[in-house]
């Protein structure tokens, strides 16, 4: 089947100072199909985007729509043109409702004179029953795990009939279940002659969904081919020049001593049950502990528990034989625990201020002398830091705002190492991060654990627990349905795990403290 070029980019080059996002690129939009744009973080995918969406201006180069040459001057300009975006980096106002957020700037009203609210909450209500999101419109958006402001933004975006829809990143805070759903909306929009655009680094999820796919490398297209034509081993060759994925290579040594206890931690949920119910877990020096689970599995809520966030919370944690109960997080860290949260926009880096400034914000102490600040030697460390996670900057004092969002995700691992944790939490760590990133990601937890540091992390990414751990918890509904040596177990097995609503008649047992 044909799919007619509805929008195209020619010659597009965009330059910022001290670097050149985009060199000539020269790419193309179908009616009715998805057109998969995928790249290593700084590839220029984000930027291209945005010059389609009208958020920026191309240095050279023109954009022809139906043929036609057009100037996108501002996002307002593209909506009338019928192209709408749902970014990464999610735009949303968590004080207001989830109705509100949908039709913000396009609001509803009555003979113009005051915003239908009645009217407003009905068409939400139908947008988030096509995505079949539960929650009511009038829920406060703030009040939303990140998985949920997600499909809100979608429902934004759909709301306001596009013909262009472009997709960057939709799936990376969603369980599999919404994936499938919102791979369901794509596909009824497409038989709309919707143009879908459709940017992630799940690449098996691209060659399912994909009619379509234009490879960005260092700002240059190295390849552009109707998918069909393609698969995953072309793809990684296409972005990175590798055949392998290179995710980490596990360094065989032996674990330490237990180092983290978490013994009968509960969080009652508003409105009655358990968002953790009754989670007892151990965790040894040097090993890497990996806990799946879908969305609304309470791993979150668990790593808010041990890092003391949560009031309500009751359990007792461990750290190194010493009881950390009435420890505040602050005195947490101290002891020895860092977290690399899921939200790195909202909790992991404070956006106004540098590459240096973020990553050496938590560890001021370790390079302070009475009551000076050693420069020279915060910023030897933080350069080192910096070349060990392969971040992409040009320089130090650059704002953290103008790096990629993977790169962004390298400074906040990076500001947690930097503490000298025994014990590093790691919230989906590998959140929106490509391919080259993630084995280098990896190769860094790899070391860390081979040094000695105890490493606990969350993931949804079935193949990212079977590669990386040493052993895998399984949480389904706030409670461990499974535990298992990486060894011993196969993915059907923690799918299955992952599904149960039960906790199993045995329990999952803690492994014993080494002698």
């Amino acid at each position: 089947m044909s799919h007619e070029v509805v929008l195209s980019v020619r010659g597009a080059t965009k330059v910022y100072p001290g670097t050149k996002a985009l060199k000539g690129v020269d790419f193309d939009v179908r009616a009715g199909a998805v057109n998969v744009l995928v790249g290593e973080n700084g590839a220029g995918k984000s930027t291209l985007m945005k010059i389609i969406a009208g958020v920026e201006q191309p240095t050279t180069g023109e954009i022809r729509l139906d043929g036609k040459p057009v100037s996108l001057p501002d996002t307002a300009t593209a909506a009338r043109h019928g192209i709408g975006i749902v970014f990464q980096e999610l735009n949303l106002f968590p004080n207001m409702t989830i109705a509100e957020n949908i039709f913000i700037g396009r609001e509803k009203t009555r003979f113009g004179i005051d915003i239908d609210g009645g009217g407003q909450a009905e068409a939400a209500r139908r947008l988030l029953a096509r995505l079949e999101h539960a929650n009511p419109p009038d829920t406060p958006v703030g009040d939303l795990r990140i998985g949920e402001q997600q499909i809100v933004e979608i429902a934004k975006a759909l709301a306001g009939d596009a013909r262009i829809l472009i997709l960057d990143e939709p799936t990376s805070a969603l369980s599999a279940t919404e994936v499938e759903i919102l791979f369901g909306v794509i596909r009824e929009l497409k038989a709309q002659g919707v143009a879908i655009v459709y940017i992630s680094h799940r690449l098996e999820e691209l060659v399912r969904i994909g009619d379509y796919i234009t490879v960005l490398r260092d700002g240059s297209i190295t390849g552009a081919r109707p998918m069909t034509d393609v698969d995953v081993p072309w793809i990684v060759r296409a972005m990175i020049g590798a055949s392998s994925k290179d995710f980490a290579k596990t360094l065989h040594h032996d674990y330490g001593p237990e180092v983290l206890r978490v013994d009968d931690m509960t969080l009652p949920r508003k409105g009655g049950g358990f968002a953790v119910d009754h989670v007892s877990l151990s965790l040894r020096a040097g090993e890497i502990v990996g806990i799946y689970g879908l969305m609304g599995a309470g791993r979150t809520e668990l790593f808010d528990c041990i890092m003391g966030r949560e009031p309500a919370a009751t359990g007792r944690v461990t750290l190194g034989g010493q009881d950390l109960s009435g420890r505040s997080v602050h005195g947490r860290i101290r002891r020895g625990i860092a977290l690399i949260p899921e939200d790195r926009k909202a909790e992991g880096l404070v956006q106004i201020l540098s590459v240096a400034e973020n990553m050496s914000m938590s560890s001021l102490a370790s390079f302070t002398r009475l009551f000076h600040l050693d420069v020279r030697r915060e910023r030897a460390s933080v350069g080192d830091f910096v070349r060990r996670l392969a971040v992409k900057v040009s320089g130090l004092d650059n704002p953290v705002s103008a790096l990629s969002g993977g790169n962004q995700q390298k400074i906040v691992i990076g500001k947690a190492l930097m503490t000298g944790p025994k014990v590093l939490l790691m919230d989906e760590p590998s959140r929106g991060i490509d391919i080259g990133a993630k084995a280098e990601v990896f190769r860094v937890m790899r070391e860390l654990a081979a040094g000695g540091l105890g490493i606990l992390f969350v993931t949804s990414d079935l193949e990212e627990v079977m590669e990386l751990s040493d052993r895998i918890l399984v949480m389904s509904n706030g409670r461990m349905t499974g535990e298992r040596e990486r060894a011993a177990t196969d993915e059907a097995e923690i799918v299955a795990l992952s599904a149960a609503g039960h906790r199993p008649s045995s329990g999952p047992t803690l492994p014993e403290t080494p002698r």
